[in-house]
């Protein structure tokens, strides 16, 4: 999401239609279901007549008129969203990113020559009307739509610009176009309802952000998008440089090294809302190229950028929802958060906790769980799911199979009768046995029991996937809720099979107590490090940074760098720590997935304006594409395919 050098982590109304119920005339065409992609569209009809715009100016939004306004004449601009003749009458809902105002033409009234112009337009033209603003008769009223009170009569119209048949609906309406249809014409799916509202909402969201942080005394500095290639986690895009052949800049995954030193140059409070370029695979909620609200301070803990980042989120609500986020946010460790909710990124508006059942399960007479048991680092972990004994079999195999590709070999269940377990896993759970887990797991009669068990994370996170896929369902049908909770102190390495690697990244502080572990049991050290959740999305993560060149060098050995290379690939920042750094510590919030779960979109993609595919390509402009020989060649560079 929103992290520097990390395997892991730190990373607005539809326009309803007129009162007016009739057929729609024969104009705009019959949508296209798809454009080629290669054919050079064929010229506009030049009989088609493009009127310059001159000293014309625009008066209202097509938002802003409504009853109040009646005998005003107003210019309106605008695209034109849908056309109706009603036996001559021509009504025409002209269109912008304020709202939709219907404008009306009349034999008779309307100059012929204006009326004329109307009867050619199509769908998607562009249009300045001149007119008069009149109030609708009472029956007329379109109470759904904020113009709906009044209508402009035409007395004159420009056509601004023309267009082709749209390759889609326009109206959020209309059948939803597939997504890459979407992106290819992103120019036009900007242009819906939805898409402008949601963009509106970024807006307001960003500006707020700003707002809040420097009433708290930060400062907004910029950090550079060219710089040198690291080793932090993610990988690089890297671009070349023509003046120093042969050497290379890297896009920023994220702008920690320098806010790092931005702290040690006096910079006490800094935030920015920072482009972050990452070369990695994508999904919903990943992008190569997003945008985070990257913050730092100096002298600070833990606690202390907790209670900035509640308040920042509090206020952020209250501006954009209207609604009062409830502080402080409950606090769980990453051991905590993974026993109870088998993830690091709880979901908290449902319960359905899981409990380590390694003893008692133990007891049962299953070989494979006697087994784990006993293992050092494994366990058995269970959840009860209430009165869920309705469950059919494809339901518990769909469950099995979720468990599986979060990575467990597999998924025991059983449900609770009033004469015992029954089915699935219920011959291992007979006498003794069965009772005590009833009573650790407070089944009662028609309750369902999952268990899971190997090493412990790997047991945690199968059990949390069905955890997950049993609970959401229930909330979808709730309103709104915001269950914000930090999740904390998790471990600072993580073994791979090349040795020890930052869960986060290197410039993460230790826990005091931990330090004497560094080398002799990487694994065995937490770190201040924190993540922001909210409804079972990681927002954003931070940490208190290591401050000391000392202590940094010897987080740097653990994951293999020797002291000339940490001085080769972060010599500048060592540096800034030897000339006396203060303690900092800091955060990065994914501003794209915020707005993503206050808009209620199902994508990134949705709350970006030009956004990537997930195979990281554009398809409304071909990016990427390929470079010329010559501009190649002006790089010192060959290709190697």
């Amino acid at each position: 999401m929103t992290k520097a050098g990390k395997s892991r982590k730190e990373e607005e109304t539809s326009a309803a239609p007129a009162a007016d119920s009739s057929v729609e005339a024969p104009r705009p065409p019959a949508l296209a279901t798809a454009m080629p992609t290669t054919t050079v569209p064929a010229p506009h009809p030049a009989s088609v007549r493009i009127d310059p715009l001159g000293d014309l100016k625009r008066t209202h939004t097509c938002g802003e008129l409504s009853g109040m306004d009646g005998g005003r004449n107003t210019v309106l601009m605008g695209w034109v969203h849908r056309v109706r003749d009603h036996g001559g009458v021509l009504f025409i809902d002209l269109r912008d990113r304020y709202g939709l105002t219907q404008v009306v033409a009349r034999p008779g009234e309307t100059p012929a020559a204006a009326l004329e112009r109307l009867r050619e337009v199509g769908a998607e033209w562009v249009l300045a009307v001149t007119g008069k603003v009149q109030t609708r008769p009472v029956e007329a009223v379109n109470r759904s739509l904020p113009t709906g009170e009044i209508e402009v009569a035409v007395q004159d119209v420009l056509v601004l610009s023309v267009s082709d048949t749209p390759p889609f609906s326009i109206s959020d309406e209309g059948p939803e176009a597939s997504e890459d249809l979407r992106l290819k014409y992103r120019f036009l799916d900007l242009r819906r309802e939805r898409m402008q509202k949601n963009l509106v909402v970024r807006h307001r969201l960003a500006l707020a952000t700003r707002q809040y942080l420097s009433q708290q005394d930060f400062l907004e500095i910029e950090t550079p998008m060219l710089v040198k290639p690291t080793p932090e986690g993610a990988r690089d895009y890297v671009v070349p440089s023509r003046v120093h052949p042969g050497k290379f800049y890297a896009l920023p995954q994220s702008p920690q090294l320098y806010k790092q030193t931005l702290m040690a140059s006096g910079f006490d409070r800094y935030f920015q809302l920072a482009r972050a370029l990452r070369d990695e695979d994508l999904r919903a909620d990943r992008q190569p190229e997003h945008t985070q609200i990257d913050i730092e301070m100096s002298f600070v803990r833990e606690n202390d950028v907790f209670q900035l980042v509640e308040g920042l989120m509090a206020h952020l609500w209250r501006e954009l929802l209207k609604v009062e986020v409830q502080t402080p946010f409950p606090r769980l460790t990453y051991q905590e958060a993974m026993l109870r909710f088998g993830s690091d990124k709880p979901d908290l508006r449902f319960g359905l906790e899981l409990k380590d059942v390694t003893q008692v399960a133990g007891e049962s007479s299953a070989r494979f769980l006697q087994d784990a048991a006993k293992t050092e680092g494994h366990k058995i972990m269970a959840l009860a799911a209430v009165g869920r004994a309705n469950l059919s079999r494809k339901d518990l195999e769909t469950l099995e199979d979720t468990a599986r590709r979060a990575g467990v070999a597999g998924l025991s269940w059983m449900k609770r009768t009033e004469s015992g377990w029954d089915g699935g896993a219920s011959r291992f759970f007979v006498g003794e046995a069965g009772e005590k887990l009833a009573a650790h797991l407070q089944a009662q009669n028609g309750d369902v029991a999952f268990l899971t068990a190997g090493p412990w994370e790997t047991a945690c996170k199968g059990l949390g996937a069905v955890r997950l896929e049993l609970g959401r369902p229930a909330i979808a049908q709730r309103k709104p809720e915001w269950r914000f909770c930090w999740v904390h102190r998790f471990p600072l390495f993580e073994k791979t099979e090349h040795g020890w690697t930052p869960m986060h990244h290197m410039f993460t502080q230790p826990l005091e107590a931990d330090i004497p572990y560094l080398e002799s049991d990487p694994g065995r050290v937490r770190a201040e490090l924190y993540d922001l959740v909210l409804n079972g999305n990681e927002l954003g993560s931070g940490s208190v940074r290591i401050h000391r060149p000392e202590l940094q060098e010897r987080v740097m050995g653990v994951i293999g760098l020797t002291r000339e290379q940490a001085y080769e690939k972060f010599g500048f920042l060592l540096d800034a720590f030897r000339f006396g750094a203060p303690p900092h510590g800091g955060i990065a919030i994914g501003l794209d997935r915020v707005v993503m779960l206050v808009v209620g979109a199902d994508s990134l993609r949705d709350t970006i304006a030009f956004p990537k595919t997930a195979s990281a390509t554009s398809l409304m402009d071909g990016a990427p594409a390929e470079v010329d020989p010559e501009s190649l060649a002006e790089l010192h560079l060959k290709l190697d395919l």
